[in-house]
């Protein structure tokens, strides 16, 4: 993709000083933040940046727009969800032909009764250039529903009601408040997590009672710990409403009897380092899922009134060094259990009673794959809905009934036109890294591509908090592969696909390993025939785009090209900043650069701070104005940086979206046009233009 001969933009450097107790660093580009997003100089810079990439894809603009409308002519458009029982009440979504939002819909007693919609996204979505609903909650008597909607896409809900029996929609609304929601028994109350509006951290737990203006609203605990996530839920029973923190190491949880007048919150036991546990009510117990003496969790019985005697605990599913307890849905009689074994997400069932009390897995037949729980409201039955996934299978929900052993398919996503399974190919394989330790690899490529290290390949991570990147299929993602990519995902260490262990080993003074992980990989692959040499192109997003940062200071002469989402860069400025939505609560996660060896180790890697001259691999980098989780001014900054310093003419652009935040558009078929640009750049980087 050939530079026009207009000069891209050139960035002013305004030398600014970083302090802090472990040294000074100058940053050149730090006036490119501005939190109140006004700076007309700040704002003439990104126009520019925008322009300047729109003039130099102007010729492949055509191809652009070819891919998105390949891409979103295998949706299926007036598509919807499968109904799922709750109350007496079925519920589901659906899109209508030409929408961008979804219908939120009920039928009464049976899937098949008259529907009744109880949101039209698309019709609250007007006047905005971003809309997204969040929570959606209806009260137990099914009179009224609680929903939460966000316009401007820094993740600050709005609370609002809407009179199911009439149809009206309050005028009382409740701002800035985070997407958790629980009703109290008595139809009337409903408790949310408001928002600390500097740092956007969900910090008061309030209690607002239906008829009643906010401002009335009971505080009803306040998060003195910056360090926690605080939210709010209500237990499968419907018994108890939690208030519950979360931390990287450490967790908390409160109780509240739902049909309790007074709703006074007990603590189940006090938070602790190095202790995380969640809890769910069954029978005349609570359900434990913890780290206490088990790296990779176990179950637990624990008796409701004695949570902190942890010595009346028993096992319920035991800890295993090969399998992580990741999630799991109670019901009568048995338990279904999200688990990763293998680098792989599967779903087991434990019985509860006698004599029929062992633990079983449902199978697969494919060798990269995923399970995962889906919608599962009632306690009541024997029936498990799971969602199921591979590189080459489209989500399809089933419903396991546990007595039996059956599954019944529901749904699987309908992938307009031609494609055929049968004409794609995934494998699951381990690459071995610098250190020994082997890393797990999912690929996807069409039938007949041939392993003689000619292929194009795209190379997708993440790697941090020990979330997983699982092998699911993207009908997108056919428009690479079709034209002859193969598709990888590195599932490199700071995620937990191989457990506990394999996150511990990639975050604080660990982190590297999850970038030389990726560059193993990448190694493997080509050493292998897999991909071609001159022809690995690499993807993450958020701090997967600290990956793609790093990697393209460390060894930018394995990768063609790179793309970065929402990269997360500037890791040491950012992480000094205790008003940076995020900062506080991640310090486990990245190290507080406060301390000299966590400053350190963060200083080796920042991509920010490691920019220096040589040759970069073509980079395309996005970023939203209003992004809450990786502001703006990081990839900005890290652009301009980039650009001073590359001693190449390769192609360096950055797209930022001027009216959403950290999750891109709202819209059902807006965010295909994201896709659809970063797809042209890769292919015509990769020589292919048609």
């Amino acid at each position: 993709m050939p530079e026009p001969d207009a000069a891209p933009p050139c960035a002013a450097v305004r030398p600014h000083r970083v302090d802090s107790p472990n040294g000074t660093r100058i940053d050149p580009y730090y006036w490119l933040r501005d939190d109140a997003r006004t700076d007309p100089d700040m704002l003439a810079y990104l126009a520019a940046e925008n322009a300047y990439r729109e003039r130099c894809t102007a010729s492949t603009k055509p191809f652009e727009n070819a891919l998105y409308e390949e891409i979103v002519a295998r949706l299926k458009q007036d598509d919807t969800s499968v109904p799922y029982r709750k109350q007496g009440y079925w519920y589901n979504t659906r899109f209508e032909t030409g929408k961008e939002h979804p219908l939120f819909v009920r039928r009464k007693d049976s899937p098949d009764a008259v529907e009744e919609i109880l949101l039209d996204a698309n019709q609250l979505a007007e006047g905005h250039e971003y809309y997204q609903i969040g929570a959606v909650e209806v009260s137990p008597d099914n009179s009224w529903l609680a929903f939460c909607e966000d316009t401007v896409g820094r993740r600050q809900y709005t609370l609002r009601f809407k009179n199911l029996g009439n149809g009206e929609i309050l005028a009382t609304s409740i701002p800035d408040v985070e997407s958790d929601l629980a009703w109290a028994n008595d139809n009337r109350t409903i408790f949310y997590v408001e928002k600390e509006l500097e740092t956007l951290l969900g910090l008061f737990v309030k209690k607002h009672v239906l008829g009643t203006h906010p401002s009335s609203d009971v505080l009803i605990f306040e998060q003195g710990d910056h360090s926690f996530y605080t939210g709010v839920a209500k237990s499968k029973s419907e018994r108890f409403i939690f208030i519950h923190m979360e931390s990287t190491v450490s967790s908390e949880w409160r109780y509240a009897d739902a049909d309790d007048p007074t709703l006074e919150f007990k603590i189940f036991l006090r938070h602790e380092r190095d202790h995380e546990y969640q809890v769910e009510h069954l029978g005349d117990e609570f359900i434990v899922r913890t780290n206490w003496q088990a790296r990779n969790f176990r179950l637990m019985f624990a008796p409701i009134e004695a949570g902190s005697d942890r010595a009346s605990w028993r096992d319920l599913v035991a800890h295993r060094d090969d399998t992580f307890v990741e999630e799991f849905e109670v019901f009568k009689g048995f338990l279904a259990i999200s688990v990763r074994s293998g680098g792989l997400s599967k779903i087991s069932i434990k019985r509860l009673e006698p004599p029929h009390a062992e633990e079983f897995s449902i199978a697969s037949d494919e060798a990269a794959y995923a399970m995962s729980l889906s919608a599962n409201p009632e306690i009541d039955t024997e029936l498990v809905r799971y969602a199921y996934s591979s590189l080459t299978t489209p989500t399809t929900i089933y419903d396991y009934n546990v007595r039996t052993g059956a599954s019944t398919l529901l749904k699987r996503d309908p992938v307009l036109g031609s494609f055929d399974p049968k004409n794609y190919r995934t494998e699951f394989l381990f690459a071995r890294a610098r250190d020994g330790a082997r890393i797990p690899v999912s690929l996807v490529y069409r039938a007949g591509v041939v392993r003689d290290g000619t292929a194009p390949l795209l190379q997708y991570g993440y790697g941090a908090y020990g979330l997983c990147i699982d092998p699911i299929f993207s009908s997108a993602r056919l428009s690479l592969i079709d034209r002859g990519f193969v598709y990888a995902i590195a599932h490199v260490r700071g995620g937990q696909e191989m457990g506990r262990a394999w996150y511990d080993a990639g975050r604080k003074l660990q982190k590297m390993n999850s970038f030389t992980d990726f560059i193993d990989v990448t190694h493997h692959l080509v050493a292998e025939r897999i991909g071609a040499k001159d022809g690995i192109f690499a993807m993450g997003g958020s701090a997967g785009g600290l990956l793609m940062g790093a990697v393209a200071n460390l060894s930018p002469g394995d990768y063609r090209g790179i793309v970065a989402q929402v990269a997360f860069v500037d890791v040491v400025t950012t992480m000094l900043d205790d008003n940076i939505p995020l900062t506080t609560n991640e310090y486990d996660e990245w190290g507080n650069p406060t301390e000299r060896e966590d400053y350190d180790c963060m200083l080796a890697y920042s991509p920010y701070d490691n920019v220096r001259p040589q040759a970069y691999p073509a980079m395309f980098v996005t970023t939203g104005l209003w992004d809450s989780q990786v502001q703006y001014y990081e990839p900005a900054k890290w652009v301009a940086k980039l650009r001073a310093a590359k001693t190449n003419h390769n192609a360096l652009f950055m797209r930022i979206d001027m009216e959403s935040g950290h999750g891109g558009k709202s819209g059902r078929f807006q965010r295909f046009r994201e896709i659809a640009m970063e797809y042209a750049f890769l292919l015509d980087q990769a020589g292919i233009r048609r």
